[in-house]
């Protein structure tokens, strides 16, 4: 038996940025983190060199990241019990 509860990872897509879900996997084992889904993919103007996350805006229960890789985005929404500061510190231990 696990000694803390992992959260869940949500598969609702069937296409993903390249490199996010191993990312995301981290995520869901960090403390605090309750269920991750990526959501819409698109395009972005600008170019972003590796894989990033960022802290969008507040949810019901979490937040919405925006997920860069190259010239696309994708939505990702986080269900968590951590603060702006307590997930954006989980997020720069999973993409480490």
């Amino acid at each position: 038996m696990m000694s803390r509860e992992e959260g869940r990872l949500v598969w609702n897509h069937s296409t993903h940025l390249q490199g996010l879900v191993p990312k995301l996997k981290k995520l869901c084992k960090q403390p605090g983190i309750h269920t991750v889904t990526p959501a819409v993919l698109g395009r972005a103007r600008s170019h972003a060199p590796k894989l990033l996350l960022k802290v969008s805006v507040p949810i019901r229960g979490g937040y919405k990241l925006i997920a860069r890789n190259g010239k696309s985005y994708q939505e990702v929404f986080v269900v968590t019990s951590l603060d702006k500061g307590g997930l954006e510190s989980a997020i720069a231990q999973s993409l480490g």
